[in-house]
């Protein structure tokens, strides 16, 4: 599997966006399947259409999304993708509204609370998969990095933690999962930072991780090409006095990105684990051991995933709070696609903006 994974990175962007989206589907599917084996008994009708009828519409809503903002060069040359991109939005809520008149059409007398307890039951599922999905690959197209480095950094305080309970463990830490010892969650928070910082520091290196996602029209596909940001770049940090001596040395060169790295790996342990903790009480609740066993010895997708759902949230709400400025490209996209006497008021605009800054000089009338 990890082999695989390696690979999957060697192929691009683009083939991670559908590693992403598959295991957002098969998430989906275990979910799903345990509140169809849960209450099938009722033959409640429409149950497992309607909740794969559901999970299209989101997936439709947000990938649209997705294509209008980052694809509108490509778009513009489409005449029928500028139909769908204008008028996304309208349509998704039109098939979402298809779907919860179907589901109303589908009550049954006998069963009112029962069905609305599976409608709910899918849309929190929906939230959970396909939201966080979604995230995921908005992450992505920041670059690599911010997929990389988070995701690793859950796994190694999973693995860590194991290790230093397993052979430190004396103290339980919470009751839904009696393995978990506060000495396996403090070995794992130090190791994954120290992982993190060395992770960041190594793909730091490489413009094809660091690199935002953009698509060209001109080739036709993705591409990780750029001048690295000042977040990827060397500086020159002075060390406080405490660590000069230890280190014998006043400064130390680093990458910006490597402080980043200790809150994500701050809250890929600390906080993250709270996600597996959620999941082992959902299992408990339905007396369920796995939540599937496609992997075998190790449960479903969801039972590995379940730290990475909540992390992704979190480096997306970091990137948008600290990190994320204008794109100048983007912003380019979107201008193209406007109308002509639009493009010439904006740049009439932007003319006297620089003018006023003293950026331009004023042309002269003869």
């Amino acid at each position: 599997m990890i082999s695989l994974f390696f690979l999957i990175i060697y192929m691009g962007s683009f083939m991670l966006m559908l590693l992403v989206l598959g295991i957002q589907v098969k998430c989906f599917h275990e979910i799903i399947t345990i509140g169809y084996r849960v209450y099938r008994s009722y033959d409640l009708p429409w149950f497992r259409t309607l909740s794969w009828y559901f999970l299209l519409c989101v997936n439709y809503f947000f990938y649209g999304e997705t294509v209008a903002d980052y694809f509108a060069t490509f778009v513009q040359r489409e005449e029928q993708l500028q139909f769908l991109i204008r008028y996304h939005r309208f349509i998704s809520f039109a098939l979402y509204l298809a779907g919860f008149c179907m589901f109303v059409l589908s009550l049954v007398k006998k069963h009112y609370r029962l069905q609305f307890y599976m409608f709910a039951w899918t849309h929190v599922t929906l939230l959970i998969t396909v939201t966080q999905s979604h995230l995921v690959i908005q992450n992505l197209f920041e670059g690599m990095i911010w997929f990389l480095v988070p995701i690793s950094s859950v796994i190694c305080n999973d693995i860590t933690a194991y290790l230093f309970g397993f052979f430190f463990g004396r103290t339980p830490l919470i009751k839904l999962s009696p393995k978990k010892t506060w000495e396996g969650f403090i070995g794992g928070f130090f190791s994954t930072v120290v992982f993190g910082f060395i992770a960041a520091y190594v793909l730091s290196k490489y413009q094809y991780f660091v690199c935002p996602v953009e698509y060209r029209s001109d080739v036709n596909s993705f591409v990780t090409e750029c001048e690295p940001s000042e977040l990827f770049q060397l500086h020159s940090y002075s060390l406080p006095p405490f660590l000069r001596a230890v280190l014998r040395r006043e400064r130390v060169s680093l990458y910006p990105f490597q402080i980043h790295s200790i809150a994500l790996s701050t809250f890929a342990s600390l906080i993250g684990p709270f996600g597996g903790f959620f999941a082992s009480g959902f299992k408990r609740a339905f007396k369920i051991k796995d939540f599937a066993n496609t992997i075998p010895g190790h449960g479903g997708i969801m039972d590995r995933f379940d730290c990475q759902y909540l992390m992704a949230t979190f480096v997306h709400v970091y990137i948008t709070s600290f990190i994320r400025g204008p794109n100048p490209s983007k912003v380019l996209q979107q201008l193209l696609v406007l109308q002509p006497e639009q493009q010439l008021n904006i740049y009439k605009t932007l003319k006297t903006h620089l003018i006023e800054k003293g950026i331009l000089q004023p042309t002269l009338k003869v």
